[in-house]
């Protein structure tokens, strides 16, 4: 089988915040933009992988969530417990040094694990966890 990942969702609390971390920082490319003020669905993704995308969502927004639900999905992001990602670079010192002078919020600095990778953790602006891997 072929299978290729072709799009994840991670939610937002502040569409301009997500913007300034996924396309300044990190250097996505804006590949589509829907919706205005907080109900913003923002598409982003390397531009060297025009097939894999990230959607920055308002969080909740499943037509099946509850009010209740909605409130601990709230809590969970401010806690940094609701959503994650993992990247990978060549570079992970250079990501590491450009995410922490850039004001992004360090989880562990890169970190040589005891399974074998070499990784670092940041939390984006709506404290989902972006965990980076060295490749190579």
């Amino acid at each position: 089988m072929d299978i290729t990942i072709q799009w994840t969702f991670l939610p937002h609390t502040d569409p301009e915040a997500s913007l300034a971390f996924y396309r300044d920082l990190l250097g996505f490319e804006v590949r589509n933009d829907v919706g205005n003020g907080a109900m913003r669905w923002i598409t982003v993704g390397p531009a060297e992988q025009p097939g894999m995308s990230i959607v920055l969502e308002p969080p909740g927004m499943d037509p099946g969530v509850t009010e209740d639900e909605r409130r601990t999905i709230t809590e969970m992001m401010a806690k940094g417990t609701y959503a994650r990602i993992t990247l990978a670079t060549a570079d992970l010192d250079g990501v590491f040094d450009k995410l922490k002078a850039g004001g992004a919020e360090f989880v562990q600095e890169p970190t040589d694990q005891p399974y074998g990778l070499r990784d670092c953790a940041f939390r984006d602006p709506a404290g989902n966890l972006v965990r980076f891997n060295q490749t190579g």
